[in-house]
């Protein structure tokens, strides 16, 4: 069985997670719309600064994000049996430690490498659906969210 006929695409995916989840993605959009307009993003960067616009938001944003999935990928860990659990554990702290080199890096290629980290996460998150730990639900929201959010950083990069 391959992974769009498994249990992720045949469960609805509730209401709350499916909207915060997709609210959660407005910075991306936000961060790409600023980057490709600078009249549109002229404002904003006026009243707020030029953090809150194009990729300087998509890098911060996208840290804090992979940051908060680690913990979520932590919280799926506890779930884990004997012997998976060390390294699943483990795999969970790796989107966090992404994002603190991403943002402690000075390299032009911070967005391709933003992109990578949310690559890598969707992995992660087929691994840890693929051992259970998820709720049945889980790779249906995370595959439409990584999607949106790939799209957006593809834009801006």
């Amino acid at each position: 069985m391959n992974i769009l006929e498994s249990r992720a695409f045949q469960t609805q995916i509730p209401s709350a997670p499916r909207w915060l989840g997709l609210a959660g993605v407005l910075p991306f959009v936000w961060g790409a719309i600023s980057a490709w307009s600078g009249e549109l993003a002229r404002p904003v960067a006026d009243w707020l600064g030029t953090g809150f616009i194009g990729r300087g938001l998509q890098l911060t944003y996208g840290a804090v994000i992979l940051s908060f999935m680690s913990g979520v990928l932590w919280g799926f860990a506890c779930k884990a049996a004997q012997p998976k659990a060390p390294l699943l554990f483990s795999l969970s702290t790796l989107p966090a430690l992404w994002a603190a080199f991403l943002l402690a890096s000075a390299a032009p290629m911070q967005p391709i490498l933003l992109i990578g980290g949310f690559v890598a996460l969707f992995g992660l998150d087929i691994m840890f659906f693929r051992y259970r730990l998820t709720p049945d639900w889980w790779l249906k929201l995370r595959a439409l969210l990584t999607a949106l959010v790939l799209a957006c950083l593809g834009i801006a990069a």
